[in-house]
């Protein structure tokens, strides 16, 4: 199982103060020094933290692969297209939403969303959509014809350990297995930090997690690199 770092809150940071550092090119390169698989980055509409040039300072460092997260709006699909990220990931945004708070609604939103995806696809980039784990929204992904879905596990992780936090992951083991029967790469994120990813890093089919805060956060305290390595270190361990 791989291990999307995803670096937005390195640019959260910078922002904060309006300065140039922490620097999220070499948070990049010092997370796949750590063992990162791919860097997740998400453009937002209202620019809180990673600028439009930040893509373009990355894309040609980085040694991994780039996971580009936006809307499936005009503008976020025209500078994907100009970029060409290795990936784009596909998610829903709303200006008051401190984080994304959940999956895209692919059966509402199907045509704008698949307009959006074959766009992207045309120009060589493979696309993702970050769902909740629903079989009616796999359904959909299915029949878009998307390579990847992401899995949310934001609702799982904001349960305890407990009857509800098992409900929930059951949810998305049967999610994954019906995703994986029909063809689709599985990646999954959201609120996993090093207490809670375990039952997930164990769930069979998941090709990569993407995860970002807790790392930051853990960094604080150990250090960059030893975070990523550790998160790293933790997912091989449950998904041998």
């Amino acid at each position: 199982m791989k291990l999307g770092v995803n670096i937005d809150h390195i640019a959260t940071l910078r922002q904060a103060r309006g300065t140039t550092y922490p620097s999220i090119i070499e948070a990049a390169l010092r997370a796949e020094k750590a063992g990162a698989d791919s860097i997740t980055l998400h453009l937002r509409e209202d620019r809180r933290h990673m600028q439009d040039k930040d893509l373009y300072e990355l894309k040609p460092l980085i040694q991994t692969k780039m996971n580009l997260e936006l809307a499936p709006t005009e503008e976020m699909i025209e500078i994907a297209m100009d970029l060409k990220p290795e990936d784009v990931c596909m998610v829903p945004e709303r200006r008051e939403e401190r984080t994304t708070e959940g999956g895209l609604d692919v059966t509402s939103h199907f045509d704008i969303i698949k307009k959006a995806s074959d766009r992207l696809a045309n120009e060589g980039i493979r696309v993702s959509l970050f769902i909740a784990p629903d079989i009616k929204q796999i359904e959909k992904a299915v029949l878009m014809g998307v390579p990847v879905i992401e899995i949310h596990t934001g609702h799982y992780a904001n349960f305890d350990a407990g009857r509800s936090r098992d409900k929930e992951l059951l949810t998305i083991h049967k999610a994954i297995k019906y995703a994986r029967k029909e063809g689709l790469i599985v990646n999954a994120g959201h609120g996993l930090h090093y207490k809670n990813v375990q039952p997930i890093a164990s769930i069979e089919g998941i090709d990569e997690l993407n995860i970002g805060h807790a790392i930051v956060s853990h960094a604080l305290f150990v250090g960059w690199e030893n975070a990523v390595h550790e998160m790293k270190s933790l997912i091989e361990e449950y998904s041998d």
